[in-house]
């Protein structure tokens, strides 16, 4: 039986969005996605979660992370314990393998959020480690984007996959793989390496809103320092643009 499989996507757990597990629900099952994968930012509580809570509804969950190594962000999944941020590429890697979990890179090419992009040096450096690299995340504001990471994909020979990168419930349903059902890890791999997929244009206001939802979890706890310090960096880059 095939089945629709969404990678890469965020909770309320993740900094940057607000999705709660009823809007999982909703839009996941108006989309028919069978299984997703949540990979918070530096958290794996809120997909233990909902993993429960999506499982009593017949949606299965991949338990994973999107961890911000010290030169970039990099997923686990198939792992159950939480991986600390800042560590190194490879030590992070081998967090995630020590789990029996999947190595996964996100985005590995983008312009706009070069920042959070694992370098290619330190792909081709630890490539033994790497499974899975994302040819097309949906939060690509160009589309060469995705053409650069196919580029990135095949010079290493790694497993392909469409990323959602879902932080709002509008991206949800729109990018994702259709493969055989899988048991395991193992058998997921092998089940990936010959799925399709299907792949949307970013909805641009995405960016937007996850910029608000930031501010608004930012409100919610009161912090207010750090609240002035995005809002004062803002204002410069705007600033600087304008000169």
């Amino acid at each position: 039986m095939k089945v629709k499989v969404e990678l890469h996507t965020h909770t309320n757990y993740s900094h940057d969005s607000l999705l709660n597990k009823w809007l999982y629900l909703a839009i996941l099952k108006l989309k028919g996605i069978n299984v997703v994968g949540i990979t918070d930012h530096n958290e794996i509580e809120g997909a233990k979660k909902i993993k429960a809570f999506l499982g009593k509804f017949g949606i299965k969950v991949i338990l994973g992370e999107e961890i911000f190594s010290e030169k970039g962000e990099i997923i686990g999944l198939f792992i159950e314990e939480k991986i600390l941020p800042g560590l190194s590429p490879r030590e992070t890697m081998l967090q995630i393998k020590k789990q029996g979990g999947i190595v996964y890179i996100p985005h590995p090419y983008d312009e706009k959020r070069y920042k959070t992009v694992l370098p290619e040096e330190d792909i081709k450096l630890n490539s033994d480690l790497i499974d899975v690299i994302e040819t097309h995340n949906g939060r690509n504001i160009r589309s060469f984007f995705s053409d650069k990471q196919l580029e990135i994909c095949k010079r290493y020979n790694k497993i392909t996959c469409v990323g959602s990168d879902a932080h709002t419930f509008i991206e949800l349903g729109r990018n994702y793989n259709v493969m055989e059902e899988f048991n395991d890890s193992l058998d997921f791999l092998d089940k990936l390496k010959k799925s399709e997929s299907v792949k949307k244009d970013c909805l641009q206001v995405c960016h937007q809103l996850t910029k608000i939802d930031r501010i608004i979890k930012l409100l919610g706890k009161g912090q207010f320092n750090e609240l002035f310090r995005v809002i004062y960096k803002r204002y410069r880059k705007r600033n600087h643009k304008a000169c």
